[in-house]
């Protein structure tokens, strides 16, 4: 460009403007269309974009969600064996995490009926993920009245299934669960015929020498589900109490999930045998004793370090009950609110819904109203609760900053022990 056409700097443009306005009057400055916007009106706007923001993601998730599991649903009925087993999978997955009884009532008898369809026509895995859902529907459902004759459709077909010894190990073993939550959740008539079918399977240990790991597991399984029920049950009544001989035989299986489960039979025998008055007869004698004190001090090399591990601190517990009359006290945190079991009864229920519910058992405790109720948890907490109760960060950096000085003082104190012990 030639030197004399150079542009005029933006600065003396700027400057220019500023002499114009300048030279302006008030009234003619004045601009009577200008929009006049406050720091209120901005941040309420963002405060409202931000929820509605929130609200669209929220409903988009939910609609995605709805979406997939309807296409499980779905998938139920299609010819491949494997894309069944898959959505079998997929809702179960679904159910653990969330807690959806409005959304499944409707839906329930196509779950129950392609359930049912898959026990007694499908394949090992196939058979094995049925029973999965069978047990998580009736956890969802459980508080609703209008779910038991759902029940009854598929204890029937789950009997069936655990009596015949064609089916597979796993699925026989996921029916016994499922079968024992029906019974528990609905409080049916079907709870004896329940639990003679558990004792007759459970008894084959009595008569077994020697058995593999999944007809442990199978077995294990049953005695499981026949404790579950035999605590809701009055002992008084009942014809089916095994002996400490029994026990006591169980108790010499050489497989850990056989011992495990026999403890915890002792124990719910044993608190309700003392709740009780003249049924002295099950207290046990000093030779049971002895050998529940072997079990929690076992230190033999042929079995695995974590199951010696694992043996020695549930039986351990177990000992302290029997000798000391000591109840457990085991408290569990989730979320704002803490579980606390005092009682064997009510261990073994926490642990069977465990079973089934995996890793969601912390949202349903939660959320699930028959979760809560079977664990005696009250109602549920109010969001607006559980937002009041939670700390604040400067809350939690002052606790933080008192327990860090705390651990300085009595670590300094332990480094002058070692200097002093040193000189």
């Amino acid at each position: 460009m030639p030197r004399g056409k150079r542009r005029p700097h933006k600065a003396t443009d700027v400057l220019a403007g500023k002499t114009r306005d300048l030279d302006l009057s008030d009234d003619d400055s004045y601009n009577d269309n200008a929009s006049v916007i406050s720091n209120i009106s901005c941040s309420t706007s963002n405060e409202d974009r931000s929820c509605v923001a929130t609200e669209d993601t929220d409903e988009s998730q939910n609609d995605a969600f709805e979406e997939k599991l309807s296409d499980a649903i779905d998938g139920l009925s299609q010819k491949s064996a494997q894309g069944r087993t898959l959505s079998f999978e997929a809702i179960c997955n679904i159910f653990c995490k969330k807690y959806i009884p409005d959304y499944i009532l409707n839906r329930r008898m196509t779950i129950a009926d392609a359930i049912e369809r898959a026990l007694k026509k499908g394949g090992d895995n196939e058979k094995a993920a049925a029973a999965n859902l069978a047990s998580l529907l009736c956890i969802q459902l459980g508080a609703i009245d209008i779910t038991e004759d759902s029940y009854q459709e598929l204890l029937s077909t789950l009997m069936f299934v655990v009596n015949d010894e064609s089916v597979p190990l796993l699925a026989r073993e996921k029916c016994c669960l499922a079968i024992a939550l029906l019974t528990f959740i609905s409080c049916n008539e079907e709870i004896d015929a329940a639990m003679q079918l558990m004792r007759n399977l459970w008894r084959r240990l009595l008569h077994s020498s020697t058995i593999t790991s999944s007809v442990a597991a199978l077995y294990s399984s049953a005695l499981s589900s026949w404790s579950l029920l035999f605590s809701t049950i009055s002992i008084r009544n009942s014809t089916i109490i095994p002996t400490l001989t029994e026990l006591s035989t169980l108790l010499d299986s050489t497989h850990l999930e056989v011992r495990m489960v026999t403890g915890e039979l002792i124990t719910v025998l044993l608190e309700m045998t003392r709740d009780c008055e003249d049924m002295d007869e099950y207290e046990p004698d000093e030779e049971f004793i002895n050998k529940l004190r072997e079990l929690a001090t076992d230190s033999q090399k042929y079995r695995a370090k974590k199951d010696r591990k694992t043996q020695r601190s549930n039986f351990r517990q177990i000992l302290h009950y029997v000798e000391l009359d000591e109840p457990p006290n085991i408290q569990i945190r989730f979320g704002q609110e803490i579980l606390t079991m005092n009682t064997w009864t009510k261990k073994k229920q926490y642990d069977v819904l465990c079973q089934a519910l995996g890793s969601g058992m912390n949202m349903h405790m939660t959320e699930n109203d028959l979760v809560r109720d079977i664990l005696n948890l009250g109602p549920k907490l109010c969001q607006t609760k559980l937002l009041s109760n939670k700390q604040s960060k400067l809350e939690r950096q002052q606790i933080n900053a008192a327990n860090f000085k705390e651990r300085t003082k009595t670590r300094g104190k332990v480094r002058d022990k070692r200097l002093a012990f040193i000189d």
